[in-house]
Protein backbone atom coordinates (compact mmCIF):
# COMPACT_ATOMS: atom_id res chain seq x y z
CA UNK A 1 0.00 0.00 0.00
CA UNK A 2 1.28 3.42 -0.92
CA UNK A 3 -0.20 6.75 0.07
CA UNK A 4 -0.06 8.67 -3.20
CA UNK A 5 -1.64 11.93 -2.01
CA UNK A 6 -2.51 13.71 1.21
CA UNK A 7 -4.64 16.85 1.18
CA UNK A 8 -5.15 19.06 4.21
CA UNK A 9 -8.80 20.00 3.72
CA UNK A 10 -9.26 22.25 6.72
CA UNK A 11 -7.19 23.63 9.60
CA UNK A 12 -8.96 24.30 12.89
CA UNK A 13 -7.40 26.67 15.43
CA UNK A 14 -9.70 26.10 18.40
CA UNK A 15 -10.44 22.94 20.37
CA UNK A 16 -8.65 19.62 20.12
CA UNK A 17 -9.43 18.99 16.44
CA UNK A 18 -6.55 20.48 14.44
CA UNK A 19 -7.22 19.42 10.84
CA UNK A 20 -9.38 17.39 8.49
CA UNK A 21 -7.44 15.41 5.90
CA UNK A 22 -8.10 13.31 2.79
CA UNK A 23 -5.75 10.53 1.73
CA UNK A 24 -5.45 8.76 -1.62
CA UNK A 25 -4.08 5.22 -1.58
CA UNK A 26 -2.40 3.68 -4.64
CA UNK A 27 -4.03 6.35 -6.87
CA UNK A 28 -7.17 4.22 -6.53
CA UNK A 29 -8.92 4.81 -3.21
CA UNK A 30 -9.73 8.09 -1.45
CA UNK A 31 -10.41 8.25 2.28
CA UNK A 32 -11.97 11.51 3.49
CA UNK A 33 -12.61 12.98 6.94
CA UNK A 34 -9.46 11.71 8.63
CA UNK A 35 -8.88 13.94 11.64
CA UNK A 36 -5.69 15.28 13.20
CA UNK A 37 -6.44 15.58 16.92
CA UNK A 38 -4.44 17.12 19.77
CA UNK A 39 -4.31 14.49 22.50
CA UNK A 40 -3.15 15.03 26.07
CA UNK A 41 0.46 14.24 25.15
CA UNK A 42 0.71 14.36 21.35
CA UNK A 43 -1.05 14.77 18.04
CA UNK A 44 -2.72 11.67 16.68
CA UNK A 45 -4.76 10.64 13.65
CA UNK A 46 -8.39 9.54 14.01
CA UNK A 47 -9.93 7.63 11.15
CA UNK A 48 -13.40 8.49 9.80
CA UNK A 49 -16.14 7.13 12.04
CA UNK A 50 -19.87 7.22 12.62
CA UNK A 51 -22.06 6.74 15.65
CA UNK A 52 -23.94 3.44 15.79
CA UNK A 53 -27.41 2.91 17.25
CA UNK A 54 -25.91 2.51 20.75
CA UNK A 55 -24.10 5.86 20.57
CA UNK A 56 -20.68 4.25 20.12
CA UNK A 57 -18.38 5.68 17.46
CA UNK A 58 -16.98 3.05 15.07
CA UNK A 59 -14.31 3.56 12.43
CA UNK A 60 -15.63 3.32 8.89
CA UNK A 61 -12.14 2.77 7.47
CA UNK A 62 -9.01 1.86 9.41
CA UNK A 63 -5.58 0.28 9.01
CA UNK A 64 -5.51 -3.41 9.88
CA UNK A 65 -2.02 -3.63 11.37
CA UNK A 66 -0.09 -1.48 13.82
CA UNK A 67 2.61 -1.00 11.16
CA UNK A 68 0.06 0.29 8.62
CA UNK A 69 -1.44 2.64 11.23
CA UNK A 70 2.02 3.96 12.16
CA UNK A 71 2.94 4.53 8.49
CA UNK A 72 -0.30 6.39 7.78
CA UNK A 73 -0.07 8.49 10.94
CA UNK A 74 3.56 9.45 10.30
CA UNK A 75 2.87 10.53 6.71
CA UNK A 76 -0.31 12.43 7.61
CA UNK A 77 1.33 14.25 10.53
CA UNK A 78 4.41 15.08 8.43
CA UNK A 79 2.17 16.60 5.74
CA UNK A 80 0.20 18.48 8.42
CA UNK A 81 3.40 19.99 9.89
CA UNK A 82 4.67 20.92 6.41
CA UNK A 83 1.34 22.62 5.68
CA UNK A 84 1.52 24.60 8.93
CA UNK A 85 5.10 25.69 8.14
CA UNK A 86 4.04 26.81 4.65
CA UNK A 87 1.08 28.80 6.01
CA UNK A 88 3.35 30.42 8.62
CA UNK A 89 5.98 31.30 5.99
CA UNK A 90 3.30 32.83 3.74
CA UNK A 91 1.95 34.88 6.65
CA UNK A 92 5.46 36.13 7.48
CA UNK A 93 6.09 37.03 3.84
CA UNK A 94 2.85 39.02 3.70
CA UNK A 95 3.69 40.81 6.94
CA UNK A 96 7.14 41.86 5.74
CA UNK A 97 6.27 42.60 2.10
CA UNK A 98 6.21 46.29 1.22
CA UNK A 99 2.77 47.56 0.34
CA UNK A 100 1.93 49.44 -2.84
CA UNK A 101 1.19 52.54 -0.73
CA UNK A 102 4.64 52.58 0.86
CA UNK A 103 6.56 55.80 0.43
CA UNK A 104 10.00 55.34 -1.09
Amino acid sequence: MEITDIKIRRIIAEGRLRAVVSVTIDNMLAVHDIKVVQGDERLFVAMPSRKDENGVFRDIVHPISAAARKMMEEQILETYHQHLALVEAEAEAEATAPTADAVV
